[in-house]
């Protein structure tokens, strides 16, 4: 697997960079060669940093972030959370992608809870259609607004795309571009 950190806002050491691709390395087992773990450190608010990593592997993302004051506390907790994540669907991603080389899904070890949850069905609770409509995007943050609803979708007035736009964790918008 091959894993490239990028740092914004912040300098971090050469051990610290180290001891973060010997961790990532841990899970090379699961995953082909060819993979590649995107690592993301930030400073944030409150002299806090945040540790972001990305695995892509054959149309299968797995990712986890963590904000704290330490970045090896972080990546700790990252670590688990993606562990977590590709044994809490192990046995749904082997049903679905048995054929995938990029992700030795057998080799990931099960949990107590994978038994359960793999019996488990995800299921749509309730369906809602409507109409997309045309719009700027400004419009289209004032009616997600006015929806009390941290995404709408709607039909870009300019690329004539379907797109979502929606509310972040740090209050600013985002907007996905859906092409045809």
């Amino acid at each position: 697997m091959k894993i490239n950190i990028t740092s914004k806002g912040l300098n971090p050491a050469e051990k610290t960079l180290a001891t973060i691709e010997k961790k990532l390395s841990k899970l090379d087992k699961y995953f082909a060669k060819d993979t590649v773990a995107n690592v993301v450190l930030k400073n944030e608010k409150d002299k806090m940093v945040k540790l972001e990593a990305t695995i892509s592997a054959g149309g299968l993302i797995f990712r986890a972030e963590e904000a704290g004051n330490d970045l090896i506390f972080c990546l700790d907790k990252v670590m688990d959370k993606l562990s977590s994540q590709m044994s809490r669907f192990k046995g749904k991603l082997i049903r679905k992608h048995k054929e995938q080389k990029e992700v030795l899904l057998s080799e990931i070890p099960d949990t107590a809870a994978t038994a359960a949850e793999d019996e488990e069905e995800v299921k749509v609770v309730k369906t809602k259609s409507f109409r997309i409509s045309p719009m700027p995007v400004d419009e289209a943050i004032i009616q997600m607004e006015l929806l009390n609803h941290n995404f709408y979708v709607f039909r870009d007035e300019e690329s004539n795309h379907v797109c979502v736009v929606y509310k972040r964790k740090d209050e600013s918008y985002g907007m996905l571009n859906i092409e045809n």
